[in-house]
């Protein structure tokens, strides 16, 4: 039965269709505060919607103040962890939900963020672990979030270590992994390769060029990927609607950087 409640729920978080996603996660006033975008979150969440958005992932007690009851339906992702600016260890990522909880409040997945190379990594495998055990017995989709990110990491945008990391999702029993962009579809296509679940990437802070973040989805796709899942580059956009559109006319529809752009004029 856990399993039929998998393939319902993830049917609300990736198009069925195409098997892609769109995914906005607004998750960042937990990590960096109120930020520009986020302010009014019911706001946010209608404009991306609008825009075509599969999904929004949120902290747990957000979900009220951002449930509209009205509008556009929208697939509901809970994040399990986190950890903040003002902390000493700011990639050190901890549990602050569990699935049960988010269940109860009507998620659709759960999403958890793991930082690799970092001298907490050990502590967030072992949640992840536990994290994900828990999402199998409940029949709930899981979204990790893998960055190379600490003391160990060089460069956290190598293709060896974009794909190490989806791997490490992979094999810990991730539904989707969520990992950064590696500057092109060719590097890209080896991330893909090497992991047996569907692949999104990560907007990354606020981008000046339309154009270099549709280039980004636009590499990511045609390297085999399964979608975005972009924050701030989305919501901190002068047209938050449009942005969503340009994006998912390219995860959906497949259509080029240029045809995009046309939803942005």
């Amino acid at each position: 039965m856990s399993i039929l409640g998998k393939q319902i729920r993830l049917e609300r978080i990736i198009n069925r269709n195409t098997g892609r996603t769109v995914i906005v996660p607004m998750d960042h006033g937990m990590s960096i505060g109120p930020i520009p975008g986020l302010i009014n979150v019911r706001e946010a969440i209608q404009k991306v919607s609008e825009g075509g958005a599969n999904a929004i992932v949120e902290h747990k007690g957000l979900v009220k103040a951002g449930h509209r009851g009205r509008g556009k339906d929208i697939g509901l992702i809970i994040h399990l962890s986190a950890s903040t600016c003002l902390s000493t260890y700011p990639n050190a990522k901890t549990l602050i939900c569990t699935v049960e909880e988010a269940l109860k409040l009507g998620a659709d997945a759960v999403s958890i963020q793991v930082n690799l190379g970092n001298g907490g990594e050990k502590e967030m495998l072992h949640d992840f672990g536990r994290v994900s055990y828990d999402a199998r017995t409940w029949g709930m989709p899981l979204l990790a979030m893998i960055y190379p990110r600490g003391e160990n990491i060089k460069n956290e945008f190598d293709v060896n270590v974009i794909k190490h990391a989806a791997r490490v999702g992979d094999e810990m029993g991730a539904d989707i992994v969520k990992v950064s962009y590696t500057g092109s579809t060719e590097s890209f296509r080896e991330v893909v390769q090497g992991c047996s679940v569907p692949v999104v990437i990560a907007g990354g802070p606020k981008m000046d060029s339309d154009i270099d973040i549709l280039e980004m989805v636009k590499g990511s796709v045609d390297a085999g990927g399964s979608g975005a899942s972009i924050g701030r580059n989305v919501f901190q956009h002068s047209d938050p609607t449009a942005m969503t559109m340009a994006i998912a006319a390219i995860v959906h529809d497949g259509a080029d950087v240029d045809r995009a752009l046309s939803f942005l004029k």
